[in-house]
């Protein structure tokens, strides 16, 4: 029988970590995350709410800047300008996707390294391919956390990671290749071209989903004792 990875048991202490060094820090003021949403994606919606309400547990001081689905790439980079400009946010934060009619690189480059809390933005991913600190994207940057409370060191093994996005795939990638016992790993990215992605994911000692199907990694794909880390939220019918 397989043991499980609960990321709820890590997030606490991860959060508990973060509220004890928030209320460590001298100053007349908490720190400040502005977050942009743009349009109505629904799983958009639940990862704010959730990011408002933890910072709100936490000491963080919240900003949300709401805008409609219509909305133009001048409305969404007059308010990163201004969130930029003002002194008093530490971090921000564009919720992606964007709707379609929006330029999604572009805005994200607009934000400032310094404040780009989500790691997207070139400065960021150079540093992480570079092996320099910065700011890390934040899902695959969880999955190493995860292995790390569980004390699963990757050095040396076989990683095959399932999805090759900007948010995900790419900079999951870049964090495995890191000279550190969770890195040093062989890394393999598959993706919608990969031949016989079965038998490429069964190679790996540690297997990351990052795809967005639900149930497209089935039980015969991976081999006994391997490490699976599912990041993918999906909407599916209880059965």
């Amino acid at each position: 029988m397989g043991k499980l990875i609960e990321g709820a048991v890590v997030s606490e202490k991860i959060l508990n970590d973060i509220q004890a060094e928030v209320s460590s820090i001298n100053g007349d003021r908490p720190p400040c995350l502005a977050v942009i949403l743009v349009g109505n994606d629904p799983a958009s919606a639940i990862y704010v709410a959730r990011k408002q309400k933890v910072c709100g547990e936490i000491g963080i001081r919240s900003i949300e800047h709401r805008l409609p689905q219509e909305a133009t790439n001048n409305e969404v980079r007059a308010i990163i300008t201004q969130l930029n400009q003002n002194s008093d946010v530490d971090g921000i934060l564009l919720q992606v996707p964007l709707p379609k009619q929006l330029d999604e690189s572009a805005l994200l480059q607009l934000i400032l390294p310094e404040k780009d809390v989500d790691g997207f933005h070139p400065v960021n991913i150079g540093s992480l391919l570079l092996g320099r600190e910065g700011y890390r994207p934040c899902t695959p940057a969880g999955v190493i956390e995860l292995l790390r409370f569980y004390d699963l060191k990757t050095s040396g093994k076989h990683v095959v990671i399932v999805g090759r996005s900007n948010i995900v795939g790419k900079p999951q990638a870049a964090l495995f290749l890191l000279n550190d016992d969770f890195g040093n790993a062989t890394v393999t990215v598959c993706h919608s071209k990969s031949a016989d992605l079965a038998s490429l994911v069964k190679q790996g000692d540690v297997v990351v989903a990052a795809l967005g199907k639900p149930e497209f990694i089935t039980a015969d794909m991976v081999k006994p004792g391997a490490v699976v880390v599912d990041v993918g939220i999906n909407r599916i019918e209880d059965k």
